[in-house]
């Protein structure tokens, strides 16, 4: 009889190879299903019933988070999805197991606007004072990497693996490729923003032609999302500001600042390339936060004196 380890090994090549999966769905698929495997006393899929699958989900509750509870039930719901599906099982032990629990709303961190315009200004400074053509190359090409991520909202993830031919600056457009090899295309609607990606683009001819990425080192390596994070925490420095910035707080500033200008909801939703209008509806939250602080300051009825 095969073990459970050897059909999940199955399921994850039939999720790599026929499902199409990227891989970091698989490596969290992996690091669910070993710790899941690791816990059980009897490897016969047979003799995994919902009492089991209910004591493991007790004990997930106990050392993490309900984001990533969540997460790793549904590892697992996918796994016994297959096995069904394979009839491996006659039936399914997670329809016999009713799961539901709050998830805390944790508002998306933002940067304010008048920070993201200091912190940018501290790159433009920089790239005005380099001395040397290493320094320059370096400060334009951080430019285009920060003005990118603020014009479009895309993931870092993202902006690492764009390909060169993604990048039609001819009609301003970028294709986008996300999760779950989801393609979108959003168009550079800013002219300075369009001016440095020219610039960057002939400066780093070169590189880009020999990585066949769009951001590329000075080396002719593709840009690392480390190395991009270290560039934020230097220039977040450099500028004085206190604020702890992570990349994917341009993205959610990015999305929250469409959302207070009153675009439409569903439009965010697709340049921001979310599966689900729940995703996106996150930053209607965050809206509303910045509606309350509008209302208590500058509502005239404060005024009054009764």
């Amino acid at each position: 009889m095969n073990t459970l380890q050897q059909l999940t090994n199955d399921y994850l090549k039939y999720c790599r190879n026929q499902k199409r999966l990227d891989e970091k769905t698989l490596k969290a698929y992996r690091i669910d299903l070993a710790q899941f495997h690791a816990a059980l006393s009897s490897t016969d899929i047979i003799e995994i019933t919902p009492a089991v699958l209910e004591n493991y989900i007790s004990d997930l509750h106990q050392k993490y988070k309900p984001k990533t509870v969540k997460r790793k039930i549904a590892s697992l719901k996918a796994l016994f999805h297959y096995f069904e599906y394979k009839e491996m099982i006659e039936k399914n032990p997670f329809n016999k197991i009713h799961i539901k629990f709050r998830e805390p709303v944790i508002l998306p961190k933002i940067i304010p606007l008048h920070t993201v315009e200091i912190f940018l200004a501290a790159i433009y400074q920089q790239h005005r004072k380099a001395r040397t053509e290493y320094q320059k190359k370096c400060t334009l090409r951080d430019m285009a990497v920060i003005e990118l991520l603020f014009a479009t909202g895309m993931r870092i993830s993202e902006l690492c693996s764009l390909k060169a031919g993604s990048v039609n600056l001819y009609d301003r457009t970028i294709l986008i490729y996300g999760k779950g090899s989801k393609e979108r295309r959003i168009q550079i609607g800013n002219e300075d923003v369009l001016h440095v990606l020219k610039e960057y683009k002939n400066i780093f001819s070169e590189q880009i032609k020999e990585c066949n990425h769009f951001f590329a080192s000075q080396s002719g390596k593709p840009l690392s999302d480390q190395s991009i994070r270290r560039m934020i925490n230097k220039y977040t420095s450099l500028a004085a500001i206190e604020l702890h910035i992570t990349p994917h707080m341009f993205r959610h500033t990015f999305a929250t600042s469409l959302l207070e200008a009153d675009v439409d909801i569903r439009y965010i939703q697709e340049m921001l390339g979310h599966s689900s209008i729940n995703i996106t509806e996150i930053y209607t939250h965050v809206a509303m936060a910045k509606q309350r602080d509008i209302l208590t300051a500058k509502h005239p009825r404060k005024d009054f004196c009764i």
